[in-house]
């Protein structure tokens, strides 16, 4: 016996980790939905909206915003005993691609956040993963303020490969989070057996 353990005893397996990437615009709620879902109090790095940051950083409705990522966003979900996915945030602002590259780095895949109301404020993003090959899915975060729009116009409005799964969600609402997530993962191994599909 060593340490109290038999010695034909196997240790448990370690729980294999997974970095993934929310992007879009800013005040899409990408700090929102990593808040959602993840099990650890999420690390935000927002700093306060100032006036040099009017009409810049502008949400596009009055949703009481005041505050704006800087750094990164991050959390952490335990799917099962094998798999824990580690959430960074990216900021919104165009201006911050700079960091990208770094929160980028070594993630398995994305989900880039769109608001209809402001659908161009994506197309950075989509840009940049898509010049890296990175898997991604696309989820169209429903404002209650915001244009409705079928998920086929948002799809033509974006330009994306058919082969991108595209969907609505609540940022708000866990289940809602963890169907996005699901869908990334598809995603992720649907490029890994096809790579060409992969944008």
């Amino acid at each position: 016996m060593l340490f109290g353990h038999s010695e034909t005893s196997s240790p448990a397996p370690l729980a294999s980790s997974v970095k993934i990437v929310v992007s879009g615009g800013f005040g899409v709620g990408k700090t929102t939905l990593i808040g959602a879902i993840s099990e650890i109090e999420p690390l935000a790095t927002e700093a306060a909206m100032t006036e040099v940051s009017v009409g810049i950083d502008t949400p596009g409705r009055d949703t009481g915003k005041t505050t704006t990522t800087v750094a990164l966003d991050f959390g952490r979900i335990t799917l099962d005993k094998s798999l824990v996915l580690y959430l960074f945030g990216t900021p919104g602002q165009e201006r911050f691609e700079f960091l990208w590259d770094d929160l980028l780095d070594g993630a398995l895949g994305g989900v880039i956040m769109v608001d209809t109301d402001r659908v161009e404020d994506c197309y950075p993003v989509l840009d940049y993963f898509e010049r890296r090959h990175t898997p991604f899915v696309v989820a169209v975060n429903r404002f209650e303020a915001a244009p409705a729009f079928e998920l086929d116009e948002v799809r033509e409005a974006l330009d994306i490969n058919p082969t991108i799964q595209l969907l609505e969600c609540d940022a708000r609402d866990r289940e809602s989070v963890k169907t996005i997530l699901v869908a990334l993962l598809e995603q992720i191994l649907q490029a890994r057996r096809s790579p060409a599909l992969a944008h």
